[in-house]
């Protein structure tokens, strides 16, 4: 009996040396990419490398031990801290001191990545020292508390892919999630995202799916930032949001799922799952394929451009050379749902009759009317640098045309009770 302490060091000792091998792996060198490289780049190294050995594709031995290594590469070079810490140290943590086994006010503690002492410790004249075998305890010392330390929820503990999914990356993750991915309960389901004209990215998933999903919210993220102010994204923990997920009919089970709240078939929105490849370009399609189609395509030759119709809300008209509606003008015409009622039409020359009798002097163009029937041109010869500067500045556009509807209606207050052509035209020339 007395030689089973020894054991018990060479034990620590082993996986000691494990976890020092482990830090000893660049993260550099494991993504392929420079130490001057940008977060773009980082990026792009970590998706290529992901989708080449995530389990779910790659079935060739080490893969999965190849694939958590990427996941933990891009852990690091992601998160700016982490990587600030690394380069200057060596280890993301922060520098010498904060890993590693330290002496604590109740003997040896092993700290974690947060700095706080929460694995095991050798308290041979504590309470739990006179123990032998006693539950969980070995000569004082908790050794299911290694297990979940090092691995995460005791020896038998599996993730999705087998192997031990370690309850500290885990946490890890959830620290280090991305910013503009919002997590989503069944309230803020309600309140903004059913039927308010936003298309939606959403994540489900449940604690135990942790495998993988690291890359899902890096995808995730640059989708985000691709179609920044056309979508929105979030995630749904369908453990705590059980009942939403099951209704939703986007429940995870053994796998994580992405999908799109859409209103590409009518007004009313609708999830979509996307079911392709996890590569940011065909998510992003995907996205945009599923943006709003409020704006109805006309024809100018058999529009109405009198002064107004029976609308609820003021019309706007988008004239361009494209043969469908604009993703911008889509993507507009989802946030000012039930704010204004969206037009466009196919235009090829200002010179075009119809073009000529709105006013229009470039394409593309923006007109407006206000329910005095007065016409606006808002914006001619439009230029788009990007999505999200595009989305910015015509929204400006909109939020200011919206407040001159409002005026003429204060100033004007018979007009809520009648928008009818023949009143309007009656109004102005009485």
């Amino acid at each position: 009996m007395k030689t089973r302490p020894p054991l018990l060091f060479a034990f620590l000792l082993t996986l000691l040396v494990l976890h020092a091998e482990a830090k000893s792996i660049d993260p550099y060198k494991v993504l392929g990419v420079e130490k001057s490289a940008s977060q773009r780049e980082v990026q792009k190294a970590f998706h290529k490398l992901s989708l080449k050995y995530h389990p779910d594709k790659n079935k060739s031995k080490g893969a999965q031990e190849k694939f958590a290594e990427i996941n933990n590469a891009y852990d690091i070079l992601s998160d700016e801290e982490k990587r600030k810490n690394y380069d200057m140290y060596g280890d993301e943590k922060g520098g010498p001191g904060q890993s590693g086994f330290t002496s604590g006010p109740g003997g040896w503690q092993h700290m974690g990545g947060d700095g706080s002492s929460q694995t095991f410790s050798f308290s041979f004249g504590g309470p739990s020292g006179s123990r032998f075998f006693g539950g969980s305890s070995f000569f004082g010392f908790d050794y299911n508390d290694i297990f979940s330390s090092f691995f995460g929820g005791g020896m038998n503990h599996q993730g999705p892919f087998g192997g031990f999914s370690g309850s500290s990356r885990s946490q890890s993750q959830s620290r280090n999630s991305r910013k503009s991915i919002r997590a989503i309960s069944s309230d803020v389901f309600k309140k903004e995202i059913s039927d308010k004209g936003m298309t939606w990215l959403l994540l489900s998933y449940t604690p135990a799916l942790q495998q993988g999903k690291q890359h899902y919210e890096s995808i995730i993220d640059e989708v985000a930032g691709l179609l920044q102010g056309a979508i929105k994204v979030g995630r749904i923990n369908c453990e705590t949001e059980y009942s939403l997920c099951k209704d939703l009919g986007m429940h995870p089970g053994r796998a994580l799922r992405l999908f799109v709240y859409s209103y590409k078939r009518n007004e009313k929105g609708t999830l979509e799952e996307y079911k392709g490849d996890l590569v940011a370009k065909n998510v992003k399609t995907f996205c945009q394929d599923h943006l709003p189609r409020f704006s109805r395509r006309v024809s100018l030759n058999h529009f109405d451009l009198s002064s107004s119709n029976l609308e609820k809300y003021p019309r706007v008209i988008l004239l361009s050379t494209k043969k469908d509606t604009p993703v911008i003008w889509r993507a507009l015409s989802g946030l000012y749902y039930r704010r204004f009622s969206f037009y466009d039409a196919e235009v090829h020359d200002v010179s075009e009759p119809a073009a000529k009798q709105l006013g229009a002097d470039a394409l593309p163009a923006i007109i407006g009317w206000l329910p005095n029937g007065e016409r606006h041109i808002l914006k001619s010869g439009i230029s788009v640098k990007d999505l999200k500067s595009a989305i910015k500045d015509l929204s400006l556009l909109l939020d200011s045309f919206e407040k001159k509807n409002k005026k003429v209606h204060s100033d004007h207050p018979e007009l809520g009770r009648s928008w009818s052509p023949f009143y309007l035209r009656f109004h102005r020339n009485h």
